[in-house]
């Protein structure tokens, strides 16, 4: 090979050289580009996230949003809201008032245990009675305006509760009576009652409620969901000085035992009922 072709070929090598390294230069700084680009779209699409979350943490939950909703009062009821609901004879002279929550175990027992002997009283004009529904085994204190965090379960049966009153007093006796029974009332802990569909399997053992599709409708719709609130905030409000369930109040009067506590027995609900309604 001459020196002149040797010559010409070192320079078309160095050429084919400094062209690649151009060429590999670009490739590099191309993907330097997409790279930052990506990183700069995740750091915006995660920004947008925790934005997103952020908006949707304080969005207020279905149930806060109701307690300025205007309120559906069921049929059976009066007063403010139709959060007054007095069942019984009119001829009854007396009235016992009843505190409960339908999460509440002890207002189970008591149920169970007594409620029978509060029905027949009341079906043969012995007295009325006037349900008072708290919810705050839910974490809730409506008379401050707090939707708690501990729950649904008490303010969705209230709600079906509301739709039952709807049908009647009657079928409204009979769900709370389902509730509090023992094959369908859950552990305290165990918020069963927040299931629509659940609620509605314990109502179908009400021969009022059961295939009733308005009553249906009413519960998964949440008809009653801003009257269940209004109801709440009622007991957190009330003036007989309730704090717990099971209360029992007639006359202004709570009823308990020597012990401070609520009766649990038939005896023990019948001895206070009968000197309240001597008094």
């Amino acid at each position: 090979m001459s020196k002149r072709n040797s010559q010409a070929a070192k320079s078309a090598a160095r050429e084919r050289l400094r062209v690649e390294r151009e060429r590999e230069a670009k490739r590099a700084k191309v993907k330097r580009q997409a790279v930052v680009a990506c990183s700069v779209v995740g750091v915006l699409a995660a920004a947008g996230g925790i934005g997103y979350a952020v908006v949707q943490s304080n969005k207020p939950s279905h149930w806060e949003s109701l307690q300025d909703a205007k309120v559906v009062a069921p049929a059976n009821t009066t007063g403010t809201n139709g959060t007054t609901v007095v069942i019984g004879e009119d001829s009854a002279k007396k009235t016992l008032k009843i505190y409960e929550d339908p999460r509440c175990p002890i207002c189970a027992s008591f149920e169970q245990t007594v409620g029978s002997t509060v029905d027949k009283d009341v079906e043969d004009g012995k007295y009325k009675i006037q349900f008072v529904g708290g919810t705050f085994l839910d974490g809730d204190q409506l008379g401050d305006g707090t939707v708690g965090s501990n729950g649904e379960g008490s303010k969705n049966a209230m709600s079906a509760l509301g739709a039952a009153l709807n049908v009647s007093g009657e079928a409204f006796l009979d769900l709370k009576t389902a509730l509090y029974s023992e094959k369908w009332h859950p552990e305290e802990s165990d918020d069963k009652f927040k299931d629509d569909d659940y609620l509605i399997e314990i109502a179908d053992t009400v021969d009022a409620l059961k295939d009733n599709a308005k009553f249906r409708n009413a519960v998964k719709n949440g008809t009653y969901d801003a009257w269940a609130l209004a109801m709440s905030k009622t007991f957190d409000t009330n003036k007989d000085e309730v704090t717990g369930t099971p209360s029992l109040v007639m006359d202004g009067k709570m009823l308990t035992t020597d012990q401070g506590n609520p009766p649990l027995t038939v005896d023990e609900y019948t001895t206070l009922v009968n000197a309240a309604l001597k008094g």
